[in-house]
């Protein structure tokens, strides 16, 4: 009957029943010792005779041979083949179309699949179930523009698992309608540090496209989850700021519709720390607070003040530069125009704070990525003139 699962049954055979249906050994080994200088099968046969009613058939009885006991197979529960052959028939800018090779059932029938999938540059896995189909379409977590690599393995009605399928890598388009072939991924990514350690420069191959590659996304990646753009360029090379410690980026190409390639292979570069001197503090000029107003994993959010500690001069316009201790990334800033070339910042003042009276201050904001160390700054220089660092 389908839907039932065959069940081997074996039966004991109990002491009571055995005792009813079988000569006692000790009365039968009476009897063929009473029986001398009769053959060992004759005296069997002539004891059965006395216990066995009238007209019963005697089966033959082996001298040498005993009967074997009976055994049955063994059981081994093994979970079903993998899956085979997945592809993506349908990609849009909102789901993906899977199919593939139904697998060979193990013990137990096949109740359904895993659909596993993730993100290019992020940690994180999605799982859909569906039934025992051999093809679906994924929503969840799917949007425009992104690369995605999709896995299926089956499972059975006791929940064993199969191995993983082939696993298949889609990019969704940037649009439903009109161009929605994505580029071709860049290829030969390389970086090459400045000797300096700060900056690298990336190069890597143009890619093609059915209507025309139009330019190129460079990202840093901090080796979790968060992807930063960086620039974005017409040509084949940029040179890119290193922050101390660990730097990854890849690139991506994109058409005028808008869609983005899948990502070239990454490169990851060493960066250094600045070992240029500061200058040193000159007590009565200035002062500068750093304070990390917030905090979190991968990020945080600081001001800087500025303090005028002069007793008659005004400071007219000003740039403030410092160098991170860890591997921060400024992503933007408010109250002041800051740059960041590896771990060195320069903030300069804004058309409307530029002017700092005497015993006056101007606060400026920030909010950064980090991934090693979010330390604070040690010496600040304003206008190439130490300052006195203050909690």
């Amino acid at each position: 009957m389908r839907g039932l699962r065959s069940t081997v049954v074996t039966r004991r055979l109990l002491p009571a029943l055995l005792a009813a249906t079988l000569l006692p050994a000790a009365a039968f080994a009476a009897l063929v010792v009473a029986m001398p200088g009769a053959s060992a099968t004759s005296r069997a046969a002539a004891a059965m005779d006395t216990w066995l009613p009238s007209g019963s058939i005697l089966p033959p009885v082996s001298p040498t041979a005993s009967s074997p006991t009976p055994s049955l197979p063994p059981i081994s529960p093994f979970p079903p083949g993998p899956p085979s052959n997945l592809t993506a028939t349908a990609v849009t800018t909102g789901s993906v179309t899977l199919s593939w090779t139904a697998s060979t059932r193990g013990c137990c029938p096949i109740a359904g699949y895993e659909i596993t999938y993730y993100q290019a540059f992020n940690d994180i896995v999605w799982i859909q179930q569906v039934g025992n189909v051999t093809t679906a379409t994924v929503t969840a977590s799917i949007t425009r523009t992104k690369q995605y690599t999709f896995s299926v393995l089956a499972r059975d009605d006791m929940g064993r698992r199969s191995a993983t399928s082939n696993t298949v890598t889609v990019v969704t388009p940037n649009t439903d309608t009109g161009d929605t072939v994505p580029p071709s991924a860049p290829g030969g990514l390389t970086a090459v540090s400045a000797p300096t350690g700060s900056t690298a420069q990336l190069n890597w191959t143009a890619s093609t496209d059915n209507v025309g590659v139009t330019g190129y996304d460079v990202y840093s990646f901090d080796g979790l989850f968060n992807s930063r753009l960086v620039a974005t360029v017409t040509g084949t090379t940029h040179t890119v700021p290193l922050s101390v410690g660990r730097n990854v980026f890849y690139v991506r190409a994109r058409d005028a519709a808008g869609n983005l390639s899948a990502a070239s292979n990454s490169v990851n570069v060493a960066g250094f720390p600045n070992t240029s001197t500061s200058p040193p503090v000159t007590p009565g000029a200035c002062t500068v607070t750093y304070t990390n107003q917030s905090q979190w994993t991968g990020g945080f959010v600081a001001s800087v003040t500025i303090r005028n500690a002069s007793t008659s001069l005004a400071i007219n316009g000003w740039t403030l530069t410092f160098t991170f201790p860890g591997d921060q990334r400024i992503t933007s800033a408010w109250s002041t125009r800051a740059t960041q070339t590896g771990a060195l910042v320069t903030a300069q003042h804004q058309d409307w704070n530029g002017n700092i009276p005497v015993g006056g201050s101007v606060t400026f904001g920030m909010q950064g990525t980090w991934t090693g160390s979010n330390a604070a700054p040690g010496a600040f220089t304003l206008n190439g003139t130490g300052c006195v660092v203050t909690a």
